[in-house]
């Protein structure tokens, strides 16, 4: 079907083209020096297999408004497949008719049928395409749920032979979208979540390993995260479970953490000065046993007791925003199968395999809670869920990856990744294309139809198109990973560029050698050219998305730890 698309532009465009994942963004010299302006242009094409994109620029609001009313979708960027051709129109008819419908739009906004719009549009010869148009998403609900060192091969919808037992992820595989090439940004949990919430490489902060319990907060205040950004759209926003980004307590005895705060201390800066209107959760893993609401101490539990009284806290959130109305983000990142392991009694040999096996089935447990509570609120339909795990599983390896937590390696960032939108994610289907933990701001704003501010979401593109299942090609262009050590890689294609901290690189073909055994330096040294120029120049700019230039918080040198800067 044919539609219009508005496509807000604000870059200076070039006769150039920029690679952007599988697309490019479309340029023209015509707006070369216009950097700063704000503009809007047409696109109108033909929706074949050699396609022609053609880009009209337009001034009068009246039709962008026009555009808006009819439910048409705006997009902040316009972007084209690889290959296809962009065309400037010089035709005075066009032109003439583009402005004075423009004007007619603005004087009677309500009086003009879409249908006008299409039948004018194909009179003056201007064909529509499908390209960057669609229906209002609205404002979902969303819900994240992240495992901690839930392995790749762990969930038997991922390994059919997995000894383990996960029917909610089972059924979440059967009702919405598995992804196959999902990558955390870190294989270890702070950096992850860093990532997760923030948009943004952790190697740019130069954090590598993770925090313990008195540590500093690594999110600065004026950090746009997930949360703030939902919270600026109207939506409540809650973290309930594994923090793990540091706090300010007072007092802090850094030289003996295994002191923690009593109960009734009160901590700053944490995640509710970081886009959460409510925290319920501990830490990290080493004080499981210290449960924090808000900003204080509230009880300390045994630790098998923790994720049980989570999960209530979780599920009568869920009941309370139900009630509220308004459209709400729950971040739940669980304990499991993390150490230590301590499932609930009531889950002791219920895996069928072991008592790790029985934690991870509790985390599963989790899962139904939640699903439970959204069905009962009728919420399902209007709930995007998506459950993943924050690194590989943790001394466990699942071949054919390699290695395992911590590792830069398959094994230590490669995760499993499942959504779920009725009505938007097609049920049962299969995504072979890489993503990054990081993608969830873009994808956000995207659903919302939001820009995000130059100084956010610096490495997450968006995975609507994936969800929806409108891809004509991948949404990265390529995806960064670490070790907890400092190694560092890039991920192009089939490509996997690896840096040592020792100084030595390693390059692997995935699609042919997933197990990572057989290194092609020696062999393809166009590739790890032109991947170690992409990597610099992803660190020189400060952001691997198209957008203003950004600073990093350290040096980073590929192949070099990096040192976190003196405060």
């Amino acid at each position: 079907m044919a539609t219009v698309a508005m496509v807000p532009l604000c870059r200076p465009f070039c006769s150039n083209v920029r690679r952007a994942g599988g697309y490019r963004k479309a340029r023209s010299a015509k707006w070369q020096g216009t950097r700063q302006r704000q503009g809007y242009a047409v696109v109108y094409g033909q929706c074949l297999d050699r396609i022609n994109l053609h880009i009209k620029p337009v001034d009068t609001p009246g039709l962008r408004g026009m555009i808006r009313l009819q439910g048409f979708r705006v997009e902040p960027f316009c972007y084209y497949r690889a290959g296809h051709q962009v065309r400037e129109l010089g035709n005075a008819k066009r032109d003439a008719f583009m402005t004075g419908f423009g004007h007619l739009c603005s004087a009677f906004p309500r009086l003009v049928s879409p249908l006008v719009v299409l039948l004018s549009l194909f009179f003056f010869g201007l064909r529509p395409t499908v390209f960057a148009a669609g229906q209002p998403l609205g404002k979902p609900n969303i819900v994240f749920i992240l495992f901690d060192d839930m392995g790749y091969g762990e969930p038997p919808c991922y390994r059919p032979r997995s000894e383990f037992r996960m029917p909610n992820l089972d059924r979440l595989a059967r009702e919405g979208m598995r992804f196959t090439d999902a990558h955390t940004a870190a294989a270890v949990c702070t950096p992850t979540r860093y990532g997760l919430l923030t948009g943004r490489y952790p190697m740019r902060i130069g954090q590598y390993g993770v925090l313990k319990t008195y540590s500093p907060p690594i999110i600065d205040k004026d950090r746009l995260t997930i949360g703030g950004l939902l919270e600026q759209q109207a939506y409540h926003t809650a973290a309930i479970g594994k923090w793990h980004l540091g706090m300010n307590w007072p007092g802090a005895n850094k030289a003996n953490e295994k002191v923690n705060p009593q109960p009734g201390t009160v901590a700053a800066d944490g995640p509710t000065s970081r886009g959460f209107d409510y925290f319920c959760g501990y830490t990290h893993s080493g004080n499981l046993s210290m449960v924090v609401e808000q900003d204080k101490v509230a009880v300390n539990l045994e630790p098998s007791a923790v994720q049980p009284h989570l999960a209530k806290k979780a599920v009568a959130y869920i009941d309370e925003r139900a009630k509220a109305g308004c459209p709400f983000f729950l971040y739940l990142p669980i304990c499991t199968p993390h150490l230590p392991i301590v499932p609930a009694r009531e889950f002791l040999g219920k895996s069928g395999s072991s008592e790790y096996g029985d934690w991870l089935y509790e985390g599963d447990w989790v899962t139904g809670q939640v699903l439970d509570a959204l069905q009962r609120n009728n919420l399902t339909g209007e709930t995007l869920l998506i459950v993943t795990s924050d690194n590989g599983a943790s001394k466990r390896s699942y071949e054919p990856l390699r290695d395992c937590k911590m590792s830069i390696y398959e094994g230590g960032h490669r995760v499993p990744f499942l959504a779920r939108w009725p009505g938007k994610i097609k049920a049962g289907s299969v995504c072979d294309d890489t993503i990054c933990l990081n993608d969830l701001m873009a994808t956000c704003a995207d659903i919302l139809g939001i820009r995000l501010p130059a100084n956010a979401g610096e490495d997450s593109f968006s995975l609507l198109p994936n969800l929806l299942g409108t891809a004509q090609g991948p949404v990265r262009e390529a995806t960064i990973h670490q070790s907890h050590t400092g190694d560092l890689a890039i991920r192009q294609g089939p490509w996997k560029l690896i840096f040592l901290k020792n100084g030595n690189r390693q390059l692997y073909n995935l699609q042919d050698d997933l197990s990572e055994t057989r290194d092609l330096t020696n062999t393809r040294p166009e590739v790890v050219a032109r991947l170690t120029k992409l990597l610099r120049q992803y660190i020189a700019n400060g952001r691997s998305t198209p957008g203003e230039a950004q600073k990093n918080a350290v040096d980073i040198q590929p192949g070099v730890p990096v040192k976190k800067p003196k405060k």
